[in-house]
């Protein structure tokens, strides 16, 4: 036992006590929070105005154009697209709506010119040449038959990559022709957007004990703990991998087995770097957390976490025994290729089949978030290889009874026997072969060997 202790102590320190372990652990939580802020921030830098020219001779289309542009319009479909998310709008989602929508009218600055008489040729040529002077950046042609279905639009700009204004620009021209259309027509406007208004939808999830969930951020959270457990379950299982390639090419495993059993060996390295593993996993728990709760305190944010569904003590109980279900069971499959072959080049080649495995079960996790009560869900968060990473989804999707987890568990815990055992025998002998990779009758005369 303590040399066993031992094991687990120089394996466990390994792996936590590098700077890339200490780096990807704190770097984690601030990526999350990067790939959330930052393109956020990117897209509120203000950019220099847009020059446009509007050419429209019957002077029904311009002044629409330019009221729809305004920012008063913008925070007005800005409202709009965000009533169905959100029922009730706070008065700093609000004001943010309102900065936002500012900043985005301002976007565009409208120049004038004189059209007169000229002819669409000529001014296209004159425009284009304000173009190539840097006077204007953009240009709009209406055509004078402007409320036709076949009315043909032109709009050039010496900024095509600007998708935003562009977009901004299309959407106010759809609804200034539109309303031109509405007018000829002798149709009421208003009357006909509070007809053709879209229902409010609630969608929400039933759990059989009646409770209601967001299928939205459930469908989400659900991903984030399938993809963390899947990525975790990767990296850990390559270490495992590599750890013993490197002890073998070094020759060490020798000296190693004249001091302890390769039973002990494999197990103490299985549980060190799998308590490291786990340590990671932890601070990245209280760390997604800590930013949850610091975000639900603060104004304006309260609403867009509510959603979330929520996540009690025992659940993550349940988290933390599946990830060290998954673990054992996919390092142990790691270690028995490690053994196996002679470079970490040959184990990445046999370590696809394991990856596959594990991405099996991740692609499984959608069918468990569809329908967490279906028999498939039951199956394949049960199975094992697949239970990992399906059964965290289903019990935070919609807790089975507590005899379905027990089940996952009893059947896992007998794989992990079975993977052990089997890896043990093939450490035992694979460690000490070089030269070449161990060939499939040869595993198997390892395995039968007492």
């Amino acid at each position: 036992m303590r040399k066993f202790l031992a094991v687990v102590r120089h394996e466990y320190r390994k792996v936590v006590m590098k700077w890339t372990f200490l780096l990807g652990t704190l770097l984690f939580p601030v990526l999350g929070l990067g790939f959330a802020v930052i393109p956020a921030f990117i897209f509120s830098l203000k950019g220099e105005p847009t020059r446009m020219v509007v050419v429209d001779r019957s002077g029904k289309i311009a002044p629409r154009l330019m009221a729809n542009l305004s920012a008063e319009s913008v925070q007005a479909r800005m409202r709009e697209a965000a009533q169905p998310a959100m029922k009730d709008i706070s008065s700093t989602q609000d004001e943010r709506m309102r900065r936002g929508a500012k900043q985005m009218s301002s976007s565009v600055l409208f120049v004038e010119y004189a059209a007169g008489g000229k002819s669409r040729e000529q001014i296209r040529a004159e425009l284009n040449l304000m173009a190539a002077d840097n006077d204007i950046d953009a240009y709009l042609i209406v055509p004078d038959n402007a409320a036709d279905p076949d009315a043909r639009y032109e709009f050039l700009s010496r900024k095509a990559g600007d998708f935003v204004v562009s977009d901004m620009v299309k959407d106010a021209l759809n609804e200034a022709v539109h309303s031109e259309r509405l007018a000829e027509a002798n149709i009421d406007e208003t009357q006909l957007k509070a007809i053709s208004q879209e229902v409010d939808l609630d969608t929400k999830s039933i759990t059989q004990r009646g409770e209601e969930k967001d299928s939205e951020s459930l469908f989400i959270a659900s991903l984030v703990i399938g993809m963390m457990i899947y990525i975790t379950l990767t990296i850990y299982g390559q270490v495992i991998m590599g750890a013993v390639v490197e002890e073998k090419e070094t020759r060490i495993a020798e000296i190693l087995f004249s001091s302890a059993k390769p039973m002990e060996l494999m197990f103490g390295k299985l549980v060190g770097v799998g308590l490291a593993g786990l340590t990671q996993l932890g601070i990245w728990v209280i760390s997604l957390t800590a930013i949850v709760g610091f975000l639900s305190v603060q104004s304006g944010t309260a609403e867009m976490l509510s959603g979330i569904p929520r996540v009690s003590p025992l659940m993550v109980v349940y988290f933390l025994l599946f990830f060290l279900v998954g673990y054992f069971i996919y390092a142990s499959i790691f270690a028995l290729i490690g053994a196996s072959v002679t470079t970490p080049q040959e184990g990445g080649q046999l370590a696809f089949p394991a990856i596959m495995l594990l991405l099996v079960g991740f692609y499984f996790s959608f069918v468990v978030i569809r329908d967490p009560n279906s028999s498939m869900s039951f199956w394949v968060s049960i199975a094992p290889f697949f239970a990992p990473i399906t059964m965290p989804v289903r019990i935070l999707a919609e807790t089975p009874p507590f005899w379905q987890i027990l089940l996952a568990l009893g059947l896992n815990l007998m794989a992990i026997c079975g993977l052990v055992w089997l890896a043990a025998r093939v450490y035992r002998v694979g460690m000490l072969m070089y030269g070449k990779r161990a060939t499939i009758p040869e595993i198997l005369r390892w395995v039968r060997q007492a």
